[in-house]
């Protein structure tokens, strides 16, 4: 490695991927610091569905939808509702920034990395029912061809070339437990400890023990160590009572491997970084119980289409547009005003084997593989689902499933009473009456019921009807849908949307606004950019987004610090 200082970045995840290509493109010596093993390179990226949100792509396009800069823009900000003066300064600027890249950028920036996306563009978060309120107006959902561990694929193969000329180092099992800042002010370096080793897979929960410890002194210091998720307590103590019900839920599935514990937050916050709308959270309401878990109470995320029959855990139907796929924290806090933290829905094999979906690369196999013909046979073809949905069906503590309603509802208090705590027992015939009102609506191809209108629409999507959105049907009609199912979504923990107010290069802000000098943070460590790019909301496919987003900004960034011409570069975040 030259002598030149190295750029030390703090966490081996898609955003610290993204800058270390970056900076080692340049020549620009990199120290990157992990506190997990090799195998976890990558981070939450590697089990994503793969998702980039692109706006006016050459795939939406094809499909026929219809997007705009000025469209996608008046999603966003109807949906993050930026609405705190001095918080949401930098959120505000990051957000038009990312739009704008994502419109006129994304897709060229990621395919010249060697991604490619499924034809089809999904639609997830289709909103509240408002013209002006949250949700994506088109489908704007990218899959990636080969799901999270391509999106990592593409960055981390580059670094690790850079690796092998040594402009890059790679230090696995480095515990940061200190950012160390000169008399200057400026952050030069980091200390920690350095964990024993271990060849656990990845995102099994690793050992803490200490072997020896380290300082490292570099040119410039990137945060991009991830969020809260993984750790409950954390979540609970940012819990925003005041917008998400009348008090914290109790119980949560996981979704992020144990790892995910906001420790750097804390430390970046405690030599003087300014931490912003902590209270700023994104969590799932389907989330079930894995059935062959990888860390402490792993959950899976069941991406649903629009025709499940939700209800709360009294049996009460959720109200218009609190429907499947469409408002996650709108539906959130309705959960938590239930006094309950779980749901069910009501549904036949029919609607499972179209629509639903399952989070993660791991559950995913024919994606991930880029198998087409799995794809084909197992998504649009199978009267069954994807084989990992069949083995929830089959395996899954949250399922229940028999061929007539009355036995159904006996399942469901049967669940009630073994495995779900402070659980209330349904009635059946408020059930049935449910069940029967919601099948009276589709009669017809025409409806007065909103969740019925939401299907018939969303089908006019022909990549949905043909492969997403089960045809408009009867739950009792069980001679040819059947048999019921039953399914317990629980509440799962997953992103951080506030974090480290950061400037449009992601350098480290103070609480009194200047700039920590040598300081940076990005990916969701950052809010994914700003401290809050998304506001209260997620428009989905923006996770990883805004880490390539970020991670890209804090590499031109440092390399402009440092002397480096990056031109044109620069113009996404102007």
């Amino acid at each position: 490695m030259s002598e030149q200082k190295p750029v030390i970045i703090v966490g081996a995840g898609l955003a610290g991927l993204v800058a270390a290509f970056e900076l080692s493109r340049r020549e620009i010596p990199v120290v990157l610091l992990d506190q997990e093993n090799a195998a976890n390179l990558g981070g939450q990226a590697f089990w994503s569905l793969g998702g980039i949100f692109c706006i006016d792509s050459s795939y939406q396009r094809r499909m026929g939808i219809q997007d705009s800069r000025e469209l996608a823009m008046r999603d966003w900000f109807n949906s993050a509702k930026f609405d705190r003066p001095k918080e949401d300064y930098w959120p505000r600027k990051w957000a038009e920034a990312f739009v704008n890249f994502a419109t006129d950028e994304m897709e060229d920036y990621v395919k010249a990395r060697g991604m490619g996306f499924l034809v089809s563009v999904g639609w997830a978060e289709r909103g509240d029912g408002r013209a002006d309120g949250h949700g994506n107006s088109v489908p704007r959902f990218h899959t990636t061809w080969g799901t999270g561990p391509e999106v990592v694929r593409v960055f981390a193969e580059p670094v690790k070339k850079a690796a092998e000329k040594g402009v890059v180092q790679f230090k696995h099992r480095h515990c940061v437990d200190e950012v160390i800042v000169d008399d200057t002010g400026r952050a030069v370096g980091v200390r920690g400890r350095v964990l024993e080793e271990e060849d656990a897979p990845r995102g099994v929960k690793s050992s803490r023990v200490a072997v020896g410890e380290f300082e490292i002194y570099g040119a410039a210091v990137l945060v991009t160590s991830g969020g809260i998720g993984g750790n409950v307590d954390k979540v609970k103590a940012a819990w925003p009572v005041d917008r998400l019900g009348p008090k914290v839920p109790e119980n949560f599935v996981i979704g992020v491997p144990h790892h995910v514990d906001g420790r750097m937050i804390d430390i970046t916050e405690s030599v003087g970084a300014n931490i912003i709308n902590r209270d700023r959270m994104w969590h799932y309401t389907e989330g079930l119980a894995n059935w062959n878990p990888i860390w402490p109470g792993h959950g899976i995320r069941v991406l649903p289409a629009p025709s499940s029959l939700w209800l709360d855990a009294t049996g009460k139907r959720l109200p218009p547009y609190l429907f499947p796929g469409c408002d996650t924290l709108g539906t959130l806090k309705h959960i938590c005003s239930t006094g309950y933290d779980y749901t069910w829905f009501i549904t036949d094999q029919t609607i499972v084997a179209r629509e639903f979906a399952l989070s993660g690369s791991e559950q995913n196999p024919d994606v991930t593989g880029k198998s087409m013909w799995q794809v084909l046979m197992q998504r649009v073809l199978s009267s069954k689902g994807t084989v990992p949905v069949q083995n929830f069906v089959k395996h899954g503590v949250d399922f229940v499933v028999k061929d007539n309603l009355e036995d159904l509802v006996k399942g469901m208090n049967e669940l009630v009473e073994t495995k779900i705590p402070n659980g209330v027992k349904l009635d059946f015939e408020q059930i049935k009456d449910v069940v029967e009102t919601r099948d009276s609506q589709f009669s017809n191809p025409f409806s007065k019921d909103a969740q019925a209108m939401l299907i018939h629409s969303a089908r006019n999507y022909w990549p949905d009807k043909r492969s997403r959105v089960a045809p408009p049907h009867k739950l009792l009609d069980t001679k040819k849908h059947g048999p019921l199912i039953a399914v317990r979504m629980n509440l799962l923990t997953r992103k951080t949307l506030g974090g480290i107010e950061t400037n449009l290069q992601s350098k480290v802000m103070k609480a009194d606004g200047s700039v920590f000098k040598g300081l940076y943070a990005a990916g969701e460590v950052a809010g994914f950019g700003g401290g809050g790019v998304h506001g209260y909301n997620s428009l989905e496919g923006t996770f990883l987004g805004g880490c390539i987003f970020s991670g890209r900004a804090a590499g031109l960034g440092i390399a402009e610090e440092l002397g480096y011409d990056v031109g044109k570069d620069v113009k996404s975040r102007l």
